[in-house]
């Protein structure tokens, strides 16, 4: 079965704080969760206030869908940080064979 990886990089401008970090981080990773069936985790280690790496997985029988469903999910990811007052700097997609 393949295997989808999707790395995002954030830009959180407004946080002033860990705490004002982690709200927007839990938030898209809670609502990525909810809407798509995926894995999400942060990469990086939370020492810096205005930036989050996140790596996103997912599996599926077909790669076709997986193309789709990681444009999908980058796309809602997108939106989800502009509400959030946030920022994707630069996301890296792969599909890993099996």
């Amino acid at each position: 079965m393949p295997v989808a990886r999707l790395i995002l990089e954030i830009e959180i401008p407004h946080a002033q704080s860990l705490k004002d970090r982690r709200q927007v981080v839990r938030s898209l990773k809670d609502r990525l969760r909810h809407a798509f069936n995926l894995a999400i985790a942060e990469l990086d280690s939370g020492e810096i206030w205005n930036r989050a790496t996140l790596g996103i997985a997912v599996i599926s029988g077909s790669q076709s869908y997986l193309t789709g469903q990681l444009q999908e999910i980058d796309q809602a990811a997108h939106r989800l940080c502009q509400s959030l007052g946030a920022e994707i700097s630069d996301s890296f997609a792969e599909i890993l064979p099996e």
